[in-house]
């Protein structure tokens, strides 16, 4: 299971489970302390813009990111769940778990788990250039990427709202 959180409500989220891992997806100046619930988790902090394309002066997400993001789950046991957030819980880190969950899925699930994400936030937006380099990474041929467009922009939020994400979906 994978837990999405803007940073604002990480202490609440921290408190719902007990956490395998945390990936931090913030800007290079963002400064957070980790709640004291995730002191012994192993942790991942990723420190780069949310753009959708490089862009002088930002640090654009790159396909080291996307590795690393990977490398970390799959060295957490699937069976302790991954509290994944960014500054607002809408696009960098719904980008990881849409990506962590397809790593995890198999290739032909990509419209599937877009949908899910859709459905379980409705303000999802998923970082375009994260998903476009694991699509690349996971020889999807495109599949992440046009899911992700068919979905389309979330709806208008400051932040989102704390959800949970399955690694795979449930036989239908």
């Amino acid at each position: 299971m994978l837990y999405v959180s803007p940073l604002s409500k990480l202490e609440d989220v921290a408190r719902s489970d007990q956490f395998g891992g945390l990936i931090s997806l913030t800007s290079p100046s963002t400064e957070f302390a980790r709640p004291d619930d995730l002191q012994a988790v192993p942790h991942l902090s990723l420190r780069f813009h949310d753009i959708p394309e490089p862009r002088e002066g930002y640090v654009a997400p790159a396909p080291e990111h996307v590795s690393e993001i990977l490398s970390f789950a799959q060295s957490i046991h699937k069976t302790r769940p991954i509290l994944i957030h960014c500054w607002a819980g809408i696009s960098r880190s719904t980008a990881a778990a849409f990506i962590i969950a397809c790593s995890r899925s198999g290739a032909g699930c990509e419209a599937e788990l877009a949908n899910a994400l859709r459905t379980a936030a409705p303000s999802a937006t998923p970082n375009p250039l994260l998903v476009k380099y694991a699509d690349a990474l996971l020889e999807r041929d495109g599949r992440m990427i046009d899911a992700i467009a068919r979905i389309g922009r979330g709806a208008d939020a400051f932040e989102g709202t704390p959800f949970r994400f399955p690694f795979i979906l449930p036989p239908s």
